[in-house]
């Protein structure tokens, strides 16, 4: 069965804008894991690389973009002040924000889409941490602002944990830009409906990020199989009547000769995104352990008969 999309991405971009392609209910293929290939590079500093390794930033974009990916996500993920000054990223927030976007941009010319990348602070909100909500949405509206700059079509929120913190991070996206906002929860148990690490399960979180004004829900990363995300884009999908996104891992991670080593081949990950669709999933990529090939091979489902 051949699956709802478009022909080429230069029509896609041409007839229409981010928003109303993901309201149409196309299927929108996005890219895989930026971090594990960058640590094939031996580049372990993540967002640093936006300013001190440019060129390998967007040849990972790149090779994505062949691959078939119709959206790249700039190299923006922790990129907020509240992570870099409690990790010690020596950086300048403004400065790596805007070099994530316009790389991306760079590599994706004007007939493909670039999301601005936003996850966790990397600290709790009171009770369980020292931080407010307002705080929060204060570094999050910050990175909004820099990313829209940069010129990103659409935000990315992914990898959270705690839905209070994903809704400081939406509404600071949303009261700073007119850009959609997609936004994705990392989930950590299938029990009781799905759980992320801090207890919040999948049909909540779908539902208050709706509420919330989110364009998007969905899953990603976390310590699920494909085939189990293709659950959770199911309960997300009865619950709310926004699209859904689903991104997961390329398989369960097992260490080999100390390295981290995914175990589903593209072949492999292809079928458990074939199972989020049927699900309910519109917006699908790869998250931790994905590669160009990944991708490619999911582009292959997507335009098989």
């Amino acid at each position: 069965m051949r699956h709802n999309i478009l022909p080429t991405t230069r029509q896609w971009k041409i007839s229409m804008d981010l928003l109303s392609l993901i309201a149409s209910g196309k299927i929108i293929l996005l890219d895989g894991a930026t971090g594990t290939e960058l640590d094939k590079h031996g580049l372990m500093s993540r967002g640093e690389n936006n300013l001190t390794a440019p060129e390998i930033v967007m040849s990972i974009h790149r090779d994505y973009l062949q691959a078939g990916s119709l959206a790249v996500t700039a190299n923006t993920l922790t990129m907020n002040r509240i992570y870099v000054e409690t990790h010690g990223v020596d950086v300048d927030v403004r400065a790596v924000n805007r070099a994530g976007v316009e790389l991306a941009r760079q590599a994706a010319g004007q007939d493909r889409f670039v999301l601005g990348n936003l996850c966790s602070t990397g600290q709790l909100l009171e009770p369980y941490g020292t931080y407010t909500e307002t705080q929060f949405y204060d570094t999050f509206a910050e990175q909004a602002g820099y990313i829209a700059e940069g010129g990103a079509n659409g935000f990315l929120i992914e990898t959270m944990f705690d839905v209070r913190e994903a809704i400081c991070a939406l509404r600071a996206c949303k009261d700073n830009s007119q850009l959609p906002v997609m936004v994705s929860m990392a989930f950590s148990t299938m029990a009781n409906g799905g759980r992320t690490p801090m207890g919040d399960s999948a049909e909540d979180c779908a539902k208050k990020l709706a509420d919330s004004g989110a364009d998007v829900v969905g899953a990603n990363c976390g310590s699920i199989t494909p085939s189990q995300t293709a659950e959770l884009a199911a309960i997300m999908k009865a619950a709310v009547s926004v699209p859904i996104l689903a991104q997961p891992n390329a398989g369960t991670p097992t260490l080999v000769e100390g390295k981290t080593v995914f175990d589903a081949t593209p072949e492999t990950f292809a079928e458990g995104i074939a199972k989020c669709i049927q699900a309910g999933a519109t917006i699908v990529g790869g998250c931790c352990g994905t590669t160009p090939e990944h991708i490619r091979a999911v582009a292959e489902m997507l335009g098989a008969e």
